[in-house]
């Protein structure tokens, strides 16, 4: 062992029997702090009521679920897709409140008392939301996984820009103009590996202009 190395077992902070921080008390080593029963630091499990494609749920999660793997696991909407699981193929995107989000990147107990609205909320077999009406004539999807992403993203992008909001391809900021441009910005988090991108974008223009309502 080298000279004034510590054996691997000992924690170099259970060696000194105190700590002192410049400008403040002297804090404890780790063997010496008291111990903290799990039961009272977190609770294991907390309710939570979600208002779904319209319908109130109240759920008992543990704190730590998604609200992705709520929506799939506990109420078994699984049309929201889980890609990549760290928030960078929008697979995952619903509507918050009426704006996208990445339900993989976020807690479902954040969200007590909101509205969620996935795929299943946009439209129905026999009445079809006008941008699922699109995706279908425009050819703007392949297999089909990323597509309830791309919906719900689309749906959210055209909210977005209806209200003026922003984004880095915005040449002035209180002056937003619909274009392929920024739909080609907004869109750009929600991946498409079958490479649909030119029938997504003319599908949601063709919303835009009101041929597909």
């Amino acid at each position: 062992m080298a000279q004034g190395s510590l054996p691997l077992q000992a924690h170099p902070r259970t060696v000194c029997t105190q700590v002192h921080r410049p400008g403040g008390p002297p804090t404890l080593p780790d063997s010496q702090l008291p111990e903290v029963p799990m039961s009272e630091a977190v609770p294991a499990r907390l309710p939570v009521t979600l208002t779904v494609n319209g319908a109130a749920h109240t759920l008992t999660v543990d704190p730590r679920v998604t609200l992705l793997d709520a929506l799939r696991e506990t109420l078994h909407l699984t049309g929201t897709k889980k890609g990549c699981d760290h928030g960078q193929c929008g697979a995952c995107t619903v509507l918050l409140d009426g704006q996208r989000v990445l339900s993989c990147l976020t807690l479902a107990v954040m969200h007590d008392g909101q509205a969620v609205t996935t795929v299943e909320g946009l439209g129905t077999p026999e009445q079809l939301h006008p941008l699922q009406d699109a995706f279908i004539r425009h050819d703007g999807y392949q297999c089909g996984y990323c597509t309830p992403g791309q919906l719900c993203s689309s749906v959210g992008t055209l909210d977005e820009i209806a209200r003026g909001v922003p984004s880095h391809v915005t040449a002035h900021l209180d002056d937003v103009t619909f274009s392929a441009e920024e739909l080609r910005e907004r869109l750009s988090g929600n991946i498409c590996r079958c490479a649909a991108y030119p029938n997504i974008i003319a599908a949601v223009m063709d919303v835009h202009a009101g041929e597909g309502a």
